[in-house]
């Protein structure tokens, strides 16, 4: 078992910045990634960005350039830098973890709302 506790979400201008991070704990030896979803309002949850135990990272066409994931491996602990947000980044963000081949774990989800 993993247990995932974000933080970091708000209420923040267009253009402006947050820093979500999410904190792992338990079984965390098993974990091949740890990425960072998100969901708006009547929409479905997509995958924003992701950084594997092998060092790669992916990110969504809409967050390239804006976002930055990044690990502290000793915390266990994953971050989602986001820099010049806008209101179409508004959404319920997920950190969620595992190994490939099971499935992720989730944690609560922290809201992000970017006003106009």
């Amino acid at each position: 078992q993993v247990q995932l506790v974000e933080s970091g979400g708000g209420l923040v201008q267009a253009g402006g910045s947050l820093r979500l991070s999410c904190a792992a704990s338990g079984s965390i030896f098993s974990v091949d990634y740890m990425a960072w979803y998100r969901q708006a309002p009547g929409k479905q949850r997509e995958l924003g960005a992701r950084s594997t135990s092998g060092g790669s990272t992916y990110y969504v066409d809409s967050v390239k350039g804006r976002f930055t994931i990044s690990r502290d491996n000793a915390k266990n602990t994953v971050f989602l830098q986001m820099n010049s947000l806008k209101p179409a980044d508004t959404a319920v963000y997920y950190c969620t973890s595992g190994p490939w081949d099971s499935n992720p774990y989730w944690g609560q989800g922290t809201q992000v709302t970017v006003s106009s």
